[in-house]
């Protein structure tokens, strides 16, 4: 499960606005949805250090919710749009690895914020503290380009795991278009990362429904996992029932 919604991303346009009354400043309403994904079958959900969402989790926690944590680590107030890369690595990213570390978190991911800023030597540095503590992996918002710098830019045996965006409208991604011809080509290259892909932006910020999200995702044989959020109770639970008969 992915916390986009819960702490009204940015990228969410104006719904962003209406998450933030609907939901952020309701951290009983995000608690809830969390619960019913876990009722529905969802055994794990993505987390950044954000003092909202984590007291949600908690809450939903106290309240029987059985989830795994993927903790994203460095995640910073950085503009999607005009992003500050050396601002992004001011963050107390070892604040983020101590914070997941005291829960059932067997996966934590470095903030794309980080990653796209290409200071492969700090990257290696957060992966390495990391893998002390739990398997590792790297965000991206830009697929193409990281993939093409990853094999000769940083010892790829630092981590398993590369969460990208990935959708039919290549919204939010380095490309203009991902048609078919394309979505091969692609899958040829980060297939030689031998890692774990995680997609994420899979409904393109509500631009697909997750009936499209999902049947375009389940002809990518290169994805091994799917992040997802969700903005009610009855949103989740039918996101839910659409994936399980895809």
């Amino acid at each position: 499960m992915g916390y986009g919604p819960f702490i009204a991303e940015p990228y969410y346009g104006h719904r962003a606005r209406l998450y933030h009354l609907d939901l952020y400043s309701q951290p009983d309403r995000i608690a809830e949805i969390i619960l019913t994904a876990n009722d529905n079958g969802i055994n794990a959900i993505n987390l950044v250090n954000d003092d909202v969402l984590i007291k949600a989790f908690d809450l939903a926690c106290d309240n029987g919710c059985d989830m795994k944590v993927i903790g994203t680590v460095g995640k910073s107030d950085v503009d999607y749009l005009n992003p500050n890369y050396e601002f992004a690595r001011e963050v107390d990213w070892q604040e983020d690895v101590e914070l997941f570390s005291q829960y059932d978190c067997p996966l934590m991911l470095v903030d794309e914020f980080i990653v796209d800023g290409y200071n492969w030597n700090f990257t290696s540095k957060i992966l390495e503290e990391i893998n002390n503590n739990s398997l590792s992996g790297i965000i991206t918002a830009f697929p193409y380009r990281t993939t093409d710098l990853l094999l000769d830019g940083i010892n790829t045996d630092l981590f398993d795991f590369y969460m990208i965006p990935l959708n039919s409208f290549a919204y939010m991604m380095d490309t203009p278009s991902f048609l078919k011809a394309q979505r091969t080509l692609f899958g040829k290259k980060i297939s030689e990362l031998n890692k774990k892909i995680i997609a994420c932006r899979v409904f393109a910020a509500g631009i697909q429904t997750p009936d499209e999200g999902f049947n375009f995702l389940k002809n990518l044989d290169f994805v091994d996992m799917v992040t997802f959020g969700a903005a009610s109770s009855d949103e989740v639970k039918k996101d839910i029932d659409i994936l399980k008969n895809i």
